[in-house]
């Protein structure tokens, strides 16, 4: 039997186990197999990305349940892969372009600047997908995809012309998110708002024909240039007479109409405000609803362009905007300025300020898909865990936008369309397109912009499958049964998906969807680089283990909501690490000579050699195994987890090791062999039981153990089902006896610390009993006590002279048990008079909340009656509490 180092190390162990299960192909799933499919695809991370704390929490959740279910039996397939992540990659390799030799995209050229983001690719591209094996992942490598690879680019084009050609997809002129330095169009998550000081400014407009002005408020005058309308309030009395009336657009002297809608805010400014259809999301919706003139003033790059007066054109934005002020002050139409916090859009690839414009874009008519997306929300075919993400997903859902899936860059999925320059037609096709399928002209040029990239991470779960094909992986591992993602992409990917995935293959992509939150500093703070709060989880897993950090995500993870991070989480999650590994090395050294049943862990051991504690640990790992697994079939990964963790730390190390110690070193042979069966098979089962939360130290330790199979991670998951034979020599009953003595044992040490009584002191203890059952109990048993507590004597009596005592109550279904503990020598009683005054004090205010409880109708009439009546109990119990510590409390006075 091999032996452990004095402690454990994660270096020594984890990259060496993680290339044994490669090696193995251990997390390899069939394409065909008699085992039942369980699939999920992993969140595909950016090929630029680093590994961070919202990954390590993503995937740990991910792992823990695919580890989970390949060792209940299931032919589990976990799918790898990467985003291409347009923005993202080419920002970095333009970057590294001016670094290098100050040269610009531009400069080279599409084709020669693509050969230089693959170049990087190769080199850079697999960073996060190796530290994803640090973690401990067990992806299915063998099946690793690329959203830019071969497969998946077939998959796109055929996505896209299937689209195109039922009318779903359309080219239009609308109002997009707009990056100038990008020169781009970018989704809403690539924008970041952010509070910034800024100004109200108060203008005013000559109406037409009049002598009279409107007053508006805007933060934004640069946009002046581009107003077609100036809005009032229908409900504003102040303005009804001027609805419909015409105002003179200062600089530009243009006319424009006074309208009257209900988007007004009536308190903001002066309850006027300024249209401009072009460059604000409100403004567009109000434009189309009173068909609106509606002017872009801006170039690609964010300068004023040709449709502004020519000493404005070129000009920034924000030189634009100072020009304007002067010239509005110049024209006496410049009213005031008023300091004012913008929410501010900032393009989060490249910090610009995100400008709305009008564009000509590629969109996907969402209506028609977003219809059977929603029904399948609402029937429960899909369903969200947390339950609340339902509501946001079918709220979105019902307000829903087309989905602009144009970008104006190079690296990603070029649009499969080609314009004729003779005709004007516009052919969408699969494959290189060299002629018009309309007039078979060759003066054709394919699109230059690229699809979004949520695009083809829509089509994630069947591409990868082998989508447009036909294959064994599609048919077996599709739909999908689970996805684990963080709640701030539900729209941009999760809908998504769920739309492309009824489409095309006419069956939803998964039918669970478990949404977590976001791991936030210790302060409750989101990590950024701005506040330097941010958490390397490569750093942690060097210094602490894998294991322990996701052990301390696990434990604390609820679903939908945010967790904190902290060190002495980890710290915790650390200890329990080294609590396993020196329970486990303790435990091989008593087991050695230990046979082990050649018919493995089905082999059970004579009752009548079994001790009280062999059979409580067994009764307890029973409801261990309950717990965890109904925990893990609904998603409670922290009351797995935390469960797990009582059971191994609390009973197994802290209580059940140190009950057996007098046995396994005893010379009772036929009950040592007995209690060396029972910690073996203990082991085993929680070795197995931690095999998806920690998984490299139950490798280890499981390698070391005389029970066990090929690998733990390859063997059973414990299940009551699983495990009957063996748990047959568990009893509730026995157990509660054992729990009584740890009672009663907790009970003296109590006294002993608040007492400050040194360890080394042997105590003569009075174990005061009405209760025949309970003497009986604590009589067999009183070795435990004295071994477990210091005890010099104790004795089981139903009286006892409790003068100078103190006494400390043990309460049980079978009645109470008084531990009483003579001070006299031992301690001042003065402080004791005041400890027991203190805990009356306590306990009379815990009477205080139950009676207000009991007081109020409302609790009596609506609490579930099993609540009432434990409340009743706990009621009768503290006041039988208070009555034992004041009697205790006059026999010291």
């Amino acid at each position: 039997m091999s032996q452990l180092s004095d402690r454990y190390n994660p270096k020594d162990v984890e990259q060496r186990t993680y290339k044994w299960w490669q090696d193995n192909h251990f997390f390899s799933a069939l394409d065909q197999s008699t085992k039942p499919p369980f699939s999920a695809t992993l969140p595909p991370p950016n090929v630029t990305g680093m590994l961070h704390m919202g990954h390590a929490l993503d995937y740990t959740l991910q792992d823990v349940v695919i580890r989970y279910k390949r060792m209940m039996g299931f032919n589990a397939m976990w799918m790898p892969g990467q985003d291409h992540a347009g923005i993202a990659t080419q920002a970095v390799v333009e970057k590294e372009l001016m670094k290098q030799d100050k040269t610009r995209r531009q400069d080279l050229g599409r084709e020669k600047f693509l050969e230089k983001v693959w170049e990087w690719k190769e080199t850079y591209g697999d960073r996060i997908l190796e530290q994803c094996k640090r973690l401990g992942l067990s992806l299915d490598w063998d099946r690793a995809r690329f959203t830019l690879d071969e497969k998946s680019s077939q998959s796109v084009e055929k996505a896209f012309v299937e689209l195109f050609k039922k009318d779903l997809i359309y080219r239009g002129t609308r109002l997009v998110n707009w990056s100038p330095k990008l020169e781009s169009a970018i989704s809403d998550l690539e924008v970041d708002n952010q509070q910034q000081k800024g100004s109200i400014y108060h203008l005013k407009y000559p109406i037409e024909n009049s002598t009279d002005f409107i007053q508006i408020a805007t933060t934004r005058p640069e946009t002046l240039l581009g107003d077609t309308a100036v809005a009032v309030h229908p409900e504003d009395s102040r303005y009804k007479d001027l609805v419909g009336k015409y105002v003179i657009l200062p600089i530009v002297n243009r006319k424009i109409k006074i309208v009257s809608d209900t988007y007004v805010d009536q308190e903001f400014g002066s309850g006027a405000v300024k249209i401009t259809p072009a460059h604000d999301f409100n403004d567009y919706q109000l434009g189309k609803r009173h068909d609106l003139e509606m002017i872009n003033i801006l170039n690609r790059d964010g300068t004023l362009n040709e449709n502004m007066p020519k000493e404005y054109q070129g000009l920034s934005v924000k030189d634009a905007r100072d020009k304007i002020l002067i010239e509005l002050k110049r024209l006496e139409f410049f009213v005031k300025e008023e300091p004012h916090t913008l929410n501010t859009p900032i393009c989060s690839r490249t910090g610009c300020v995100v400008e709305p414009m009008l564009s000509k874009q590629w969109f996907v008519k969402i209506n028609d898909l977003a219809i059977p997306a929603k029904r399948v929300v609402e029937s429960g075919t899909i369903s969200f865990e947390p339950e609340m993400w339902t509501k946001t997903y079918l709220h979105w859902m019902n307000n829903i936008d087309d989905w602009c899936i144009s970008r104006q860059l190079w690296w990603g999925h070029r649009i499969p369309v080609w314009y004729c320059k003779d005709c004007d037609h516009h052919t969408c096709a699969i494959g290189k397109v060299s002629t018009c399928e309309k007039c078979n002209s060759k003066n054709i040029e394919q699109d230059e912009d690229v699809l979004d990239t949520w695009f083809s991470s829509a089509l994630w779960p069947f591409s990868t499958l082998g989508w447009p094909e036909d294959t064994e992986g599609l048919k077996t591992f599709y739909p999908n049964d689970l996805l684990i993602t963080g709640h701030d992409i539900i729209f941009f990917w999760v809908a998504r998906m769920i739309m492309m995935g009824l489409h095309f293959m006419e069956d939803v992509p998964f039918r669970k969807i478990y949404m977590h939150g976001i791991v936030r500093d210790s302060q409750g703070r989101k990590m950024s680089k701005s506040l330097g709060n941010g958490i390397d989880p490569l750093e942690i897993i060097e210094k602490e283990g894998a294991d322990a950090l996701r052990f301390c995500l696990l434990s604390q993870v609820q679903g939908g909501k945010d967790l904190k991070f902290s060190e002495q989480r980890l710290e915790t999650a650390r200890n329990f690490m080294n609590k396993i590994w020196n329970a486990s090395r303790f435990s091989l050294t008593v087991l050695e000579g230990f046979e082990a049943p050649k018919d493995g862990t089905s082999a059970t051991v004579a009752t009548v050699d079994l001790s009280l504690p062999d059979i409580w640990i067994t009764q307890k790992l029973a409801d261990t195994i309950e717990e965890v697994n109904k925990s893990l079939l609904n998603y409670k990964f922290s009351e797995a987890a935390n469960a797990l963790y009582h059971f191994t730390w609390n009973e197994l190390c802290d209580w059940y090791i140190e009950f057996i110690k007098p046995i396994v070193y005893g010379t009772n042979e036929s009950e040592k062999k007995a209690t060396q069966m029972v910690l073996a098979q203990t082991l085993n089962r929680t070795l197995r039981l931690l095999s998806p939360f920690t998984p490299f130290i139950a490798e280890e330790l499981f390698s070391k153990m005389p029970i066990k199979s090929g690998s733990c991670m390859g063997d059973q998951y414990p299940t009551l089902e699983t495990e009957k034979d063996w748990l047959k020599i568990a009893s509730r009953e026995k157990a509660k006896e054992l729990d009584i003595v740890k009672d009663v044992i907790v009970a003296i040490r109590n006294i002993r610390g608040e007492n400050r009584i040194k360890h080394s002191d042997k105590l003569e203890v009075s174990l005061v009993i009405a209760s025949p059952e309970l003497q009986k109990v604590l009589g067999e048993n009183k070795s435990f006590i004295l071994q477990m507590a210091g005890l010099k004597t104790c004795a089981v009596t139903d009286a006892a002279n409790m003068q100078k005592c103190a006494v400390n109550v043990v309460t049980t279904e079978w009645g109470k048990i008084e531990v009483v503990v003579p001070l006299e020598g031992l301690v001042d009683f003065d402080e004791e008079v005041k400890r027991v005054e203190k805990a009356i004090e306590k306990l009379q205010k815990d009477i205080g909340l139950l009676e207000r409880k009991f007081n109020n109708e409302s609790f009596i009439k609506n609490a579930p009656p099993e609540i009432v009546e434990a409340d009743k109990l706990q009621m009768k119990n503290v006041k039988q509490e208070i009555r034992v510590l004041s009697e205790h409390l006059l026999r010291l006075k």
